[in-house]
């Protein structure tokens, strides 16, 4: 039975939350990509934690919901979606119209920015052809950042791609690239704040043209689980208006 009609049962149940029934839906799967510090990633003993995880736990507690996070690797998370491995992705994802022929998003519950991140002895001050032109960039694969850098500097520079940000801080560290483009807090939290080397942003933080940088980040549910992403619509605006979602962004980005 899928969740569709999981969820029109549940709207005839007495014990209701958030439009899903308890005693209906115990289990929902949600894929994310690891890691991303701070957005999802691994503490030291092997537990999941980072915003995406504690505001997708704190979603599903509000649902009245189990959470059971898979993870997967971002070049197949929305194959995995298309073929049931997991109900929902949190992991990050940019709601753009391309990615809205595959998948339905919830609302979008946070919008960060990307940036520029090179070494603190860089010479680029600006980013553009004349000064990105013969250096090495490093980006994730497949992300609208590695859309966004193939389109308007792939001509001029080798655009090094990673499965992971941890692969691409790696080539930082041992100076195999000259800058990277990531989401801010990623690339805040990987490199400003890494031990291993002195990092800067090199120029604004950007979040347009929306063809490209999108409306912010959504969870993405297959297009039939119109109930599903209705009843995480609903529970984050709750999450905002208790105070909730306020203290884990703090957790996470500060004030």
């Amino acid at each position: 039975m899928n969740f569709s009609k999981l969820l029109s049962i549940g709207v005839l149940g007495a014990s209701m939350i958030a439009g899903v029934a308890n005693a209906e839906v115990r289990d929902i799967r949600i894929g994310v990509d690891v890691p991303y510090e701070p957005m999802e990633y691994r503490t030291p003993d092997g537990d999941l934690t980072g915003f995406d995880i504690e505001l997708g736990n704190a979603l599903c507690a509000e649902i009245g919901i189990q959470c059971e996070w898979v993870v997967q690797g971002w070049d197949g998370i929305i194959p995995g979606l298309q073929a049931r491995k997991y109900d929902a992705i949190m992991s990050s994802m940019t709601i753009n119209e391309q990615r809205r022929e595959q998948v339905l998003f919830s609302e979008p519950y946070i919008t960060p920015p990307s940036a520029w991140f090179a070494p603190t002895d860089t010479e680029i001050t600006k980013p553009s052809k004349e000064s990105l032109e013969g250096k090495t960039i490093g980006v994730q694969r497949g992300t609208l950042q590695d859309n966004y850098v193939t389109d308007l500097y792939g001509d001029v520079a080798d655009v090094n791609r990673y499965a992971t940000a941890d692969d691409m801080v790696l080539d930082m560290d041992a100076g195999r690239l000259d800058i990277v483009f990531l989401d801010f807090p990623i690339g805040k939290s990987t490199l400003l704040e890494s031990e291993a080397g002195d990092y800067q942003t090199v120029g604004k933080k950007i979040t347009k043209p929306k063809k490209y940088f999108g409306e912010g980040f959504g969870i993405a549910f297959r297009q039939r689980d119109k109930e599903l992403a209705k009843a995480f619509n609903e529970a984050l605006a709750t999450l905002k208006d208790n105070g909730t979602y306020e203290e884990i962004h703090t957790k996470y980005f500060g004030e």
